[in-house]
């Protein structure tokens, strides 16, 4: 079976909980040439601001994906092209692992699973919020980040590996190991992408490269770099 995110090289992750520069709207973002748009975050987010970037960014012809954070924010909007899920391979906490998702199902019932995919995150920057509010293991080498990419990959049939360093640059070495250890698998990675070299670098190696703070601290044309970046890479 074909996914979308076979054929994307970027995505452009849009946080309802920040704001955009003055001069920069959703439609803006939405025309940069990104493959996908995904709206989430760690912190702040409501089913009220999720819906004002939805709403904002579903007039425009780009691929629309929410990523909750918890099961509280999602929204059941046709509008959306489907909802990726994190679970949190090295969380502290099995709360990240699978309790939440437990919980959403529990609540809900019957997920609209033809439109549902989880991504098996490893997250790997101590300093970030997600690795904070998960509880993350985060003193992982190369070979550690492959064999949970084996795990998610072999074990538990996930279609995306998503190697997370939120709010730093990564070690190439181990996006790369994760790369290596998959084959049927999507690896995204995202944090510290900042220019069209920082896009390159990581875009050599992931399938797919995951761009958030940039739009809301740099704009657009920043954001086209990393577009350009990992189109060439």
């Amino acid at each position: 079976m074909t996914t979308p995110w076979e054929d994307w090289n970027h995505i452009l992750k849009i946080d309802p909980d920040k704001e955009l520069p003055e001069d920069v709207t959703y439609g803006d973002l939405c025309s940069t040439g990104t493959d996908a748009i995904e709206v989430g975050g760690t912190m702040g987010i409501t089913r009220e601001n999720m819906r004002a970037v939805i709403d904002a960014c579903a007039e425009h012809d780009v691929a629309l994906y929410l990523e909750p954070s918890s099961p509280d924010v999602v929204l059941d909007d046709d509008v959306i092209d489907g909802y990726l899920v994190p679970t949190v391979l090295n969380a502290g906490s099995p709360f990240w692992i699978t309790e939440a998702h437990k919980e959403w199902i529990r609540l809900e019932g019957d997920l609209d699973w033809e439109r549902t995919t989880t991504e098996a995150y490893i997250v790997l920057n101590p300093e970030a919020d997600v690795a904070t509010l998960t509880e993350a293991n985060c003193d992982l080498g190369a070979d550690d980040v492959a064999a949970y990419a084996t795990v998610a990959e072999r074990m538990f049939g996930q279609e995306i590996v998503y190697v997370e360093y939120s709010g730093m640059l990564g070690d190439e070495g181990v996006v790369e190991a994760a790369a290596n250890a998959t084959d049927e698998a999507t690896v995204f990675y995202g944090g510290g992408i900042h220019d069209y070299d920082s896009a390159y670098s990581m875009a050599q190696y992931a399938d797919v490269i995951v761009v958030g703070d940039l739009a809301h601290d740099e704009g657009i044309q920043a954001v086209r770099e990393t577009v350009d970046a990992a189109n060439d890479a």
